[in-house]
């Protein structure tokens, strides 16, 4: 049997478990069933949560809502991971409870970054350079 390369992306089975530990993960967030006076004060998004090959890694990767107090969320987070562990562990059915890492999510900062690349004026002007001619091609083909 072949070995699959990392480069090759996440399997299948990574990816169901992954959505199953996120869905539970936010629900756990999302009752405030937590003691920790951070969590309670503050709303988490974990946009996404990533399964090592043998399924016993969950790297979660989360941002507090607004972006405020990003340490102080991932530090509660790492101060609950046994509790929370147990609780996912109780909502999926694994053969084990995978270990939790917590990591800052940074897919809104390239979102933002790709942005505001895309309204600078420098791309702008390529744009609507490329547009007009595009438009100059078009009407020497009806021609």
């Amino acid at each position: 049997m072949a070995k699959r390369s990392e480069a090759a992306g996440p399997t299948q089975r990574q990816q169901r478990v992954a959505e199953l530990v996120r869905h539970a993960l936010s629900d756990v967030l999302a009752r405030g069933d937590l003691t920790d006076p951070v969590l309670i004060t503050h709303v988490v998004t974990i946009p996404e949560v990533r399964m090592s090959p043998d399924l016993k890694l969950a790297t979660a990767y989360v941002m507090p809502l607004g972006g405020r107090d990003e340490a102080a969320v991932l530090e509660a987070l790492e101060r609950s991971k046994k509790l929370l562990r147990g609780e996912v562990a109780r909502r999926i059915n694994l053969k084990f409870a995978p270990d939790l890492r917590f990591r800052r999510d940074d897919s809104f900062d390239e979102a933002a970054r790709i942005d505001a690349l895309l309204a600078s004026e420098r791309v702008r002007r390529d744009i609507e350079g490329a547009a007009e001619s595009g438009s100059e091609t078009d009407e020497d083909d009806r021609a």
